[in-house]
C-alpha cells in the first residue's frame, strides 16, 4: 500500500498492510534529521524513516499581516521567541482584546476574512503534493486563539463570568474559520483526505474546564465544520493534549470525531488498556508514543519496548504510531530512529 492507501484504509475501517505512522516536531528536530540523514526536504525524511506523514497544506494569505507590519499577525497579535537551551518557541507578546468590556467593542474589530486568502495558489500547492501522500487541509482551534487575544488567564474567567462576552468573539471566529473551510473544501475537492480540529480541553491531570463548558461553547462549532467536512469526504483529525477521558464520550457523540490525537497515556484516565476497551470500537487512536519520558529521556531499548507494548495494547484497534506531540530538540536521534525502525520491522499486519 501507498501511504495514502494506509490512511484511507484506518479511516474507512479496513485493515491496511501494516501499522500506518506520523510525524510531530519541532522545526529544530526536522532540519537536524534532514542534516543528518542526508535529507533535502520532508518528502525525503518521510521516504528514508518510512513515515506516512499527512501533507499540510492551507491557502496562504496574500499578506501575513495586518496593515503591513512585519511584527503583526491576521488577529493582530504579536509574538517573541523565548530561547529554552536547545530551542526557541513563541510566546505571545500582546493581548488585543485584554481591555475589551462590550460587544460593541468585538464587533469593531478586524477580524481576518476569508477573502484575504490565495485559492489559486492553493491549488498550485495541492498539485505539487506527491500522488502517494494524504492531504490534511483546514484546521479550527479557536479557544487557543481567544486566549491568546484576551490573555489565557481572562479567556477562562469569562466563561464563567462573561459568557455571552466570550460567544460573541467565538462566534467572530467561527465565521471566519467556517468560511475559510468552505472555500479550502470546494478548492480542494477530491484532493483534500483530512482536516483538523482541536481544542487543548485536557492538562496534565483533568480537564482545564468543566465538561458543561465544553459542551456549551466548543462542541457545538466543532460539530459543524466537522459536519462541512464530512459533506466533503474529508475525515476528521481531533486534537486534544492531556487528561480528556471524560470528554471523549461528547468528542464522538457531538462533535463526531474520528481520529483522536495525542493519547497522552500517563495522565490520568488515558491508560491505554481503557481507552481501547471503552472507544476502541469507534475511533482511531494517533500517537501514544510518549514525549515527555520515552522519547526524550530513555534509552533505544526503552522506546523499541514502548512501541511494541503499544502494538499489543492497540491490537485489535485503530492506532496510527507518532509520538504522543512534537519531538523536542532534547530527543535523541538515535531514538527516533528507533521508533521508527521498530514500527517497520514488527508493524505489518
Amino acid at each position: 500500500m501507498t501511504s495514502k492507501e494506509r490512511w484511507t484504509a484506518i479511516f474507512e475501517g479496513e485493515k491496511p498492510d501494516r501499522i500506518p505512522t506520523d510525524y510531530w516536531a519541532t522545526d529544530e528536530v526536522t532540519a537536524r534529521l534532514c542534516a543528518e540523514l542526508g535529507c533535502r526536504n520532508i518528502e525525503e525524511l518521510y521516504t528514508r524513516l518510512r513515515i506516512d506523514g499527512l501533507i499540510v497544506v492551507d491557502p496562504p494569505r496574500n499578506d501575513d499581516h495586518r496593515a503591513g507590519d512585519p511584527g503583526v499577525d491576521l488577529w493582530g497579535l504579536r509574538r517573541k521567541l523565548i530561547g529554552y537551551g536547545t530551542g526557541e518557541y513563541d510566546e505571545f507578546a500582546n493581548h488585543p482584546l485584554a481591555d475589551f468590556t462590550t460587544i460593541g467593542e468585538l464587533d469593531a474589530y478586524p477580524w481576518p476574512s476569508a477573502d484575504d486568502h490565495d485559492f489559486e495558489a492553493f491549488c498550485r500547492m495541492l498539485r505539487a503534493v506527491p500522488p502517494h501522500r494524504m492531504v490534511r487541509s483546514g484546521n479550527f482551534e479557536p479557544f487557543l486563539i481567544y486566549a491568546a487575544l484576551r490573555g489565557l488567564e481572562q479567556a477562562l474567567m469569562d466563561l464563567v463570568e462573561n459568557p455571552e462576552f466570550a460567544e460573541a468573539a467565538l462566534a467572530h471566529m467561527f465565521r471566519y474559520y467556517y468560511e475559510l473551510a468552505l472555500r479550502t473544501f470546494e478548492a480542494g475537492k477530491g484532493r483534500i483526505g483530512v482536516t483538523y480540529i482541536a481544542e487543548d480541553l485536557g492538562g496534565q491531570t483533568s480537564l482545564l474546564m468543566s465538561r458543561a463548558q465544553i459542551r456549551k461553547f466548543f462542541l457545538p462549532n466543532q460539530k459543524k465544520m466537522a459536519d462541512l467536512a464530512r459533506s466533503y469526504g474529508i475525515h476528521i483529525f481531533y486534537h486534544t493534549d492531556g487528561a480528556v477521558r471524560q470528554v471523549i464520550p461528547d468528542l464522538l457523540d457531538i462533535t463526531g470525531i474520528e481520529l483522536l490525537n495525542p493519547i497522552q497515556w500517563r495522565c490520568p484516565g488515558m491508560e491505554r488498556e481503557g481507552l481501547v476497551r471503552d472507544f476502541g470500537s469507534r475511533v482511531i487512536f494517533h500517537g501514544a508514543m510518549d514525549n515527555q519520558q520515552t522519547l526524550p529521556f530513555g534509552t533505544t531499548a526503552d522506546v523499541a519496548k514502548e512501541v511494541l507494548e503499544n502494538i499489543e495494547i492497540f491490537r485489535g484497534a485503530r492506532w496510527v504510531c507518532a509520538p504522543c506531540h512534537n519531538l523536542q530538540p532534547v530527543t535523541p536521534t538515535a531514538n527516533i530512529l528507533a521508533l521508527y525502525d521498530t514500527i517497520y520491522a514488527h508493524g505489518a499486519l
